[in-house]
């Protein structure tokens, strides 16, 4: 039975869930300060920086404020998916090349038996996760309806003003979810269809694609809203 109003559905649904999303997370978003922004909760956090502070190997970005980033490596959340990987028919090289690692290590990964040890990652900045999630979607457009060129890497203008970060990384959404709103079945079964680097998206369809684009924006915007909410209650916590 159909609803009035309601798509049913793949691109419909996946849509919708973006949409409450991003109405939700715009909410969470009001009223961000600089300060709040760049709260680090902990010591070790990975946050933006300017470039001659960075404390991080690999932080990166084209201006003075790079964005923070370890020695690459693959977290125990993905030894199974490195298993799928072998399992499909992957070579153990095509897989380090994936993950930007040894051989060795894709061998150690997959010779691992029982679960594995919780991962030691680092608590990161609202900053850093509205970055991170800022180039994957303009990289997510250039390496899909874009001309598939651009290092995403060097595509954000990383800034320490929230206001300006804002503006900029919704302008960038939103002209994400115009693109991926015109797309048409044949390309949501495609395999490809985004080509973007830095991701094994090239290996699936592009409903796959997007369903990780759904669950990342989900899970980093509510990491972000619990780090507001401790913003805001850190001075009934202090002493």
């Amino acid at each position: 039975m159909e609803i009035e109003g309601v798509r049913t559905d793949r691109l419909g649904l996946l849509l919708e869930q973006f949409d409450q999303a991003r109405e939700m997370a715009q909410v969470r978003l009001a009223g961000l300060g600089d300060e709040e922004y760049l709260w680090e909760p902990v010591p070790g956090c990975w946050s933006l920086r300017r470039r001659t502070e960075a404390v991080t190997p690999r932080a990166f970005g084209p201006g003075e404020w790079v964005l923070d980033l370890g020695a690459p490596d693959i977290p125990a959340s993905e030894y199974a998916e490195v298993a799928r990987q072998a399992a499909g028919g992957m070579s153990v090289t095509k897989i380090a090349e994936d993950w930007s690692v040894s051989v060795e290590r894709v061998e150690e990964v997959l010779a691992h038996t029982g679960e594995p040890e919780p991962d030691e990652t680092p608590i990161t900045t609202i900053a850093w996760r509205l970055g991170h999630l800022h180039l994957q979607f303009a990289g997510g457009w250039e390496w899909t309806f874009g001309e598939r060129r651009r290092d995403p890497k060097l595509m954000v203008d990383f800034t320490p003003s929230a206001a300006l970060t804002l503006e900029r990384f919704w302008a960038s959404v939103d002209r994400w979810r115009d693109s991926v709103g015109a797309v048409t079945d044949e390309q949501l079964d495609t395999v490809g269809f985004s080509r973007y680097p830095y991701s094994n998206d090239a290996d699936y369809p592009y409903i796959a694609v997007l369903t990780g684009a759904n669950l990342e924006f989900i899970h980093h915007m509510a990491e972000i809203a619990l780090l507001r909410d401790l913003w805001r209650a850190r001075s009934t916590t202090a002493g």
